[in-house]
């Protein structure tokens, strides 16, 4: 009888040897005294100490070890670890905020060094790895997150005043807030948009063969223009509007602002949304379809109650890519005075401002792994079997 090998996870040694590279040789922080001098950089050591660096390097050795011999308890103990090094980060810069930012100097900054950027990545993908490996489903994989965010929020709360993000956002909450409202109103309009024209394209080249290829084509075309181009190219034609229709001049649409913007975003929705659709109502099993037919159902309750509920998973999946893709174009949008998040990416791009860049793409982010993860989870629920 063989005895079973058991294999290294060489994914996971490898992120975590990486992580363990980058902490130790990158900058994990940088103090500055104010907004305009460049920041000094601090190592990890230099915040805790040699025993402090040496402890914060035992987890990331463990998991090296669980890994090289993994089992189904090993791994767990592993993302128990992964866990444990995410929500010790924050504590990390509150730390350094508390040893390194001197109290004397109001406008001093801490800023996130390279260290702390790159270890959070690395663990990050170290954890999609274990989720993956172990067979979380995609709920349970996104909550263990909210352990490194409450002690984000805990150490945010205590001790990280001096933070460089923090600091831009207090002299820009209100913009702040009212930029993540216009970002999500230009989102929101355009998936649903894309959602109702989707739908009916999509009915309709199921409708018209014919129209299917000439759809998709002009579909696949737009996919293929620049947005800042495509941005330009609607300018002209929506100021000639504005300037000879009052009700749309009323209603503010003009060649730059969030006219312009929600028509290109409901331009780049479409591809995925009409094909999803159409793929999705193709699909579905016949014998289901004539089987409903036999039972005496009209065409519209076969398309209410059978076709639409098996085609609503990869439908929702449609949903799901136009909405993560939404979120990231709009930045875009800002540069044409659509206002969002993207306002402040531009502006600290502008001046050399790497914090302000922060503080609109962070969001950003957050905004797209949270559409993520919550359709996405909603698709795993409706498809048969339930999440996976």
């Amino acid at each position: 009888m063989h005895k079973e090998v058991v294999r290294p996870n060489v994914v996971l040694v490898t992120l975590m040897a990486a992580t363990l590279v980058a902490w130790l040789g990158l900058d994990a922080v940088s103090v500055a005294p104010n907004r305009i001098v460049p920041g000094r950089g601090h190592a990890a050591g230099e915040i805790a100490g040699a025993a402090g660096l040496v402890a914060s390097l035992l987890p990331m050795l463990a998991v090296i070890g669980l890994a090289w011999r993994p089992s189904p308890g090993r791994r767990r103990l592993a993302l128990g670890l992964v866990v444990a090094m995410l929500a010790a980060l924050p504590a990390w810069l509150a730390l350094a905020a508390a040893r390194l930012v001197d109290p004397a100097l109001p406008q001093a900054r801490l800023g996130i060094g390279a260290g702390v950027w790159v270890s959070l990545f690395l663990l990050l993908l170290a954890l999609i790895e274990l989720r993956t490996r172990l067979a979380l489903s995609r709920p349970l994989g996104w909550a263990l997150l909210l352990v490194p965010a409450a002690s984000l929020a805990l150490c945010l709360r205590l001790g990280l005043a001096p933070l460089a993000l923090r600091r831009e956002y207090a002299g820009r909450s209100e913009q702040f807030l009212a930029a993540i409202g216009e970002h999500l109103l230009l989102v929101g309009g355009a998936v649903g948009l894309s959602l109702l024209v989707g739908v009916a394209l999509a009915l309709a080249m199921r409708r018209w063969p014919r129209a299917r290829e000439l759809g998709f084509a002009v579909l696949n075309f737009l996919q293929t223009i620049p947005s800042l181009a495509l941005f330009g190219l609607l300018l002209a034609p929506l100021a000639w509007l504005a300037a000879e229709v009052e009700w749309l001049a009323a209603l503010g649409v003009s060649g730059i602002g969030w006219a312009p913007a929600l028509l290109a975003l409901v331009g780049y929705s479409l591809l995925p949304m009409v094909r999803n659709t159409y793929v999705a109502l193709d699909e579905v099993d016949p014998g289901v379809v004539d089987a409903a037919r036999g039972m005496g159902m009209s065409p519209g309750q076969v398309f209410r109650q059978v076709r639409l509920p098996l085609a609503l998973p990869v439908i929702l999946e449609g949903i799901r890519i136009t909405t993560v893709q939404a979120i990231g174009l709009t930045a875009v949008a800002a540069l044409i005075g659509a206002g969002g998040l993207g306002t402040f990416v531009f502006q600290g791009l502008g001046q050399a401002a790497m914090d302000l860049v922060l503080l609109g793409a962070l969001p950003i982010l957050v905004m797209a792994l949270a559409a993520d993860a919550l359709l996405g989870a909603l698709t795993d629920l409706l498809r048969p079997g339930g999440a996976t």
